[in-house]
């Protein structure tokens, strides 16, 4: 039986082998993210914790229907408000951010459905009011009850190392629709996307398996 005094001595580099094994979880595997708004609903919830996949590319690239987290393009997010808070808390949040259960607060995140991909052209809206990707009706089970898939109309063609994104509550998604007089023409560049939204963490009564849907393959 170990004794007491080599576990103590053991501890410390059990603790930085943790904190080096959630980094590199954290940098190349998974990260989790906080849901803040109702622009996903109802697929996701406000208050969500989600799980996204920063390894897209090892199975395949994002694709059509993928529901990806990606860093704000070009200002389509206000400037985050912050609150004077205890500094012990701050230290714990600062903590967690580090080991990528928080977010990083001064990285501007959202979180859309892939609708275009490099070389689609993406249009609003056919005689029976659906989007249309080259040229094709898409079915989208997963849009908000009530809402159209678009009340503004559009037609644009996704350049490469791009998407094109729109929340699944399209009443309540400022998303690539209304960021088309931006630098990117309300495309996502490819490299401000952190990865795949795969499944919801928490609360427990919404865990589950996030899926894809795409009727073009």
């Amino acid at each position: 039986m170990p004794r007491k005094g080599s576990l103590l001595r053991e501890l410390p580099i059990l603790v930085v082998v943790a904190l080096v094994v959630s980094l590199v979880i954290k940098t190349f595997l998974v990260q989790f993210f906080f849901i803040p708004s109702g622009s996903m609903e109802n697929t996701l919830q406000i208050n969500d914790r989600v799980a996204v996949n920063k390894l897209p590319f090892i199975g395949k690239s994002i694709g059509r229907g993928d529901v990806v987290v990606f860093r704000d393009p070009d200002n389509w997010l206000p400037e985050p408000y912050t609150v004077d808070q205890n500094k012990y808390v701050a230290k714990v949040k600062e903590a967690f951010v580090a080991i990528g259960i928080l977010p990083n607060p001064a990285k501007q995140y959202l979180v859309k459905r892939t609708i275009g991909i490099a070389g689609d052209k993406v249009e609003c809206c056919s005689k029976d009011k659906k989007l249309m990707v080259n040229g094709v009706e898409i079915d989208e089970p997963y849009i908000f009850s009530g809402n159209s898939p678009s009340d503004s109309n559009f037609n644009v063609t996704v350049p490469e190392g791009k998407i094109w994104v729109m929340g699944d509550h399209r009443a309540a998604s400022a998303d690539s629709r209304f960021h088309q007089e931006d630098i990117n023409n309300g495309m996502v560049p490819l490299s401000k996307v952190t990865g795949q939204v795969v499944g919801i963490i928490w609360p427990i009564k919404n865990f589950g398996i996030v899926h894809s849907f795409s009727s073009l393959k």
